[in-house]
């Protein structure tokens, strides 16, 4: 690209970061311009994700970077938030990726996992050698993930596994699945996490392919048949739905920040469209409609990178409540939503091709917009929390 890639900070909120978060943006956003983001809009017509950069990505610290030991870089939270802006403002698939890979792979091994599974697989993911996925949703049990159907029974010093999981971001790739399944051997039959080597007899992976939807990442399924897991592989340090619902928390944190450079991606192409193209003589920017909407996109996309930065005071000293990421996961793909469709609108018929990226991050939106608990599910979870009283029992 001929100029440095920018982004809009209408607030200023750059000139408070430290050395280290300017590193992380800088650093993440100079790998992106280099090497993604000229051949992203080939890989969503296709269909495929940049299998080859995984290393590359690894060897930068995008993987789990807020975690601690292992490898890992000890980041802050901002830093984090900020390297899932930059990824996402890329493309929706590449957040996707170290998010699963980070929030929902390495934060429960990490956070509940025994000294050797740490030791065995987080080096290994943190550095991309390994891939993992995350199998909750089920193809009966999306939004109530508590119904799950997914079963796994004592034998001896293993477990048997049976059921399916969709919907899982790295799967057809991934080495290892961290999967939560009811423990039907114990009493109550408790929620347990399980990490399932995917080369092992009984489980096999497909991929999902032919989406209209967040196309530059693998997406595919988990599917159980007898599958004998050593007891050893369970995660022992958490049982319940608090297990997979904390990850969620992680990885919804990341979302609300990569939704933000989602929209920051498709204000900018809009901006120096509108301000290059000439109607009836002049720049189509010069327009009061025109102007109207890129007031309206800005004072959204600000407004939605205060609760991010809000986030992250909060996650830094210990008092960020789930409803708190809630309401800024449904916000802020709100407004990415609005802000890349308005985006679309300005860029006309050349919005729809692959030279520019609104439409690619609208099509990408609606994936995020449904999955880590829908628009409509975070509502509820807000209503419950201002009114206490939970609609959806």
């Amino acid at each position: 690209m001929g100029t440095p890639y920018v982004m809009l900070d209408y607030l200023g909120l750059g000139d408070d970061l430290t050395e280290e978060e300017r590193m992380v943006r800088d650093t993440a956003r100079e790998f992106l311009d280099e090497e993604i983001r000229p051949d992203i809009g080939e890989h969503f017509v296709e269909g495929t994700f940049p299998i080859e950069k995984i290393p590359e990505m690894g060897e930068l610290g995008f993987y789990g970077p807020n975690l601690e030991g292992y490898g890992s870089l000890g980041l802050g939270e901002r830093a984090y938030g900020l390297l899932m802006e930059e990824l996402e403002a890329c493309d929706s698939g590449m957040r996707s990726m170290a998010s699963v890979q980070g929030a929902l792979v390495m934060y429960p091994i990490h956070a509940y996992g025994n000294e050797e599974q740490k030791e065995t697989w987080l080096p290994k993911l943190g550095s991309g050698e390994a891939v993992g996925c995350f199998g909750l949703t089920e193809p009966n049990h999306g939004s109530n993930p508590s119904e799950m159907e997914t079963r796994a029974e004592r034998d001896g010093d293993e477990y048997i596994l049976n059921g399916n999981k969709t919907w899982i971001t790295n799967s057809p790739i991934a080495d290892v699945a961290v999967v939560w399944a009811r423990d039907v051997s114990s009493e109550d039959s408790p929620v347990r996490g399980f990490l399932v080597e995917t080369e092992r007899d009984g489980v096999s992976t497909n991929e999902i392919k032919e989406k209209l939807s967040l196309r530059a990442s693998i997406t595919g399924g988990i599917a159980l048949s007898d599958a004998r897991i050593p007891a050893e592989n369970v995660l022992p340090e958490v049982s319940g739905m608090k297990g997979p619902l904390s990850c969620l928390t992680q990885a919804r944190y990341g979302i609300a920040w990569g939704a933000v450079g989602a929209a920051k991606d498709a204000f900018e192409q809009a901006v120096e469209y509108a301000t290059d193209r000439e109607q009836f003589g002049k720049p189509i920017a010069g327009f009061q409609m025109q102007q109207e909407k890129i007031a309206e996109m800005a004072t959204r996309i600000s407004l939605a990178e205060l609760l991010a930065h809000r986030l992250a005071e909060l996650k830094e000293r210990g008092d960020l409540r789930p409803q708190q990421v809630s309401m800024a996961k449904r916000n802020n793909v709100r407004m990415a939503r609005r802000v890349s469709r308005t985006a679309r609108e300005m860029l006309g018929g050349n919005g729809i091709t692959t030279d520019y990226s609104p439409m690619r991050h609208l099509a990408n939106i609606e994936t995020v917009y449904t999955y880590e608990g829908t628009h409509d599910i975070h509502s509820l979870v807000l209503g419950e929390d201002l009114t206490g009283i939970a609609a959806y029992k």
